[in-house]
């Protein structure tokens, strides 16, 4: 009875530790992972699982969204909700990323037609993503925004 007891407590000690064992996201980790789900729902629930309560979210000076957001559901207002209502396909396809410390920036190119003139664009776009225990505490975004301004005239 005593050894089936402390075979039972040794599984138990030996399973407990595999989770002890799961390594965290790193921060490219994280980033990556509100891009490359396999859809944009997956995307955007990865965002709202790692970002901080009091996230700080840039638009570009320019950009039809431009300004400082703070908090998931102002950003989703003012920035997610907008572009998926007033744009058809809207995208960001990622090209690469650099990572150091509690910074990533990932860059590519945006893409999408406006649903009002039908017009489409093509932007070079960086995005710098800062963490701190890995939560997304700040988002600011560089983007050529001429194309962007010329398909929603």
């Amino acid at each position: 009875m005593v050894k089936a007891i402390l075979y039972s407590l040794m599984v138990l000690f030996v399973l407990s530790g595999c989770s002890l064992n799961k390594k965290a996201m790193t921060n490219l980790e994280i980033v990556k992972s509100t891009y490359e789900g396999k859809t944009s729902e997956e995307n955007g629930q990865n965002l709202a699982k790692y970002v901080a309560e009091d996230i700080s979210w840039t638009e570009a000076k320019g950009f039809p969204y431009a300004g400082t957001y703070i908090g998931l559901e102002n950003i989703t207002k003012n920035v997610f909700s907008r572009l998926g209502s007033e744009w058809i396909d809207y995208k960001f396809t990622p090209e690469n990323y650099v990572a150091g410390d509690d910074k990533v920036v990932a860059y590519g190119t945006y893409t999408g037609t406006y649903k009002i003139t039908g017009k489409s664009f093509t932007a070079r776009v960086a995005h710098v993503w800062k963490l701190k225990d890995s939560k997304i505490i700040s988002f600011e975004q560089f983007v050529d925004s001429q194309s962007v301004n010329d398909a929603v005239k």
